[in-house]
């Protein structure tokens, strides 16, 4: 009977030890959607980034997978998709679903808001984080930084913008709270994707249109159509995001989890440095190759304009929803706190190393 116990008992380790062995080597198969055409470089390189940092790190225990706005044909139905369970993770931008939810609007970039440094520092030092979390989890949704553009450009016009009087029933691709601002001097925003822009601007569907800047947006060839360039004021560090099922995270053995989130985070890092590169890249093609572009900057009737609108606006959010107001908070408040070293390190070295 005790060598009968002893065996039942052997043979009972062995097969938890069997199952542990298992376990430790399941592999997690995801798919990411992401809202941007297939290759499409800087944003698509982010995605492809964290999932070949994700199958080295787990030693090919978690496979991510990536489909482009070509393969599910729904660049702007991202948000759902993973929402739902259809996709464990999706790769865009947070201000493209405030129609679903007005909080997310704020998680990408506000007018005259935090340049890139100030804003990874506010996710990751100032709450950034638990704020988005916090928005997200309704959804059952997990977000991440995704990737910085750094400060994008005022946008690509058809016509000079001379006056306020140029702006009013002006048709422009603009999203986020950037768009409100614009509609409330008149023009008239809406959001088109990345594949139908240039389309879009052709056809006359819109007049003027803002992507991103020099890093992507001399290969998209709008200055054929529109040459005059103006500088940025609506996005001054535009943060995309990496959305994350709830429930299939939560799936994921704590390791896993913890690869995947330093992965995102590292990621997010390079488009950040890869969008310098490009930009100043592409800058120096524009001047050289391409004299007929126009680098403008709006007239400061307009700029006063967009600053007293977007202070209206702001105003009136705050009163919407007790989170949007905790977030507009936060933001405005770290702002002015980190604002103050931004003017006296980096503004004032290069005010004072210009010759």
């Amino acid at each position: 009977m005790k060598k009968i116990t002893l065996t039942l008992v052997s043979l009972l380790i062995a097969a938890a030890s069997s199952q542990s062995a298992l376990a430790a080597e399941k592999v997690y198969r995801w798919k990411l959607a992401e809202t941007w055409p297939t290759n499409f470089p800087v944003f698509g390189d982010a995605t492809k980034n964290m999932a070949k940092m994700v199958k080295e790190m787990s030693n090919g225990r978690l496979i991510i997978k990536i489909h482009s706005k070509n393969k599910h044909k729904a660049p702007l139905g991202v948000f759902d998709m993973v929402k739902a369970g259809q996709y464990q993770m999706g790769h865009s931008a947070a201000y493209y679903w405030k129609g679903k939810d007005i909080n997310t609007m704020f998680f990408t970039t506000m007018p005259f808001g935090m340049i890139a440094p100030e804003s990874y520092a506010w996710f990751y030092y100032g709450g950034g984080m638990e704020l988005m979390e916090k928005v997200f989890s309704r959804h059952n949704m997990l977000s991440f930084p995704g990737g910085n553009t750094g400060n994008q450009m005022g946008g690509w016009f058809k016509k000079e913008i001379k006056s306020l009087e140029d702006l009013k029933g002006l048709k422009m691709r603009i999203p986020g709270f950037a768009g409100e601002v614009l509609a409330e001097l008149g023009a008239k925003p809406t959001n088109i994707p990345a594949g139908e822009l240039y389309t879009a601007l052709e056809r006359n569907t819109i007049d003027a249109l803002e992507w991103v800047g020099p890093s992507l947006d001399l290969r998209m060839g709008f200055h054929k159509i529109a040459p005059f360039y103006y500088t940025g004021w609506h996005e001054p560090g535009a943060e995309l995001h990496f959305m994350v099922n709830k429930r299939a995270f939560n799936s994921l053995p704590k390791d896993l989890q913890k690869i995947l989130t330093i992965a995102m985070k590292a990621s997010a890092y390079d488009m950040y440095a890869q969008s310098v590169h490009e930009s100043g890249k592409n800058l120096a093609s524009i001047n050289k190759d391409y004299p007929n572009i126009q680098i403008k900057t709006f007239p400061k009737e307009v700029m006063s304009a967009l600053r007293a609108a977007n202070k209206k606006l702001i105003s009136q959010f705050e009163q919407k929803d007790p989170l949007t107001k905790e977030i507009i908070k936060s933001q405005r408040d770290y702002l002015k706190q980190v604002r103050a070293w931004t003017k006296i390190s980096d503004q004032a070295y290069l005010n004072s190393s210009e010759d």
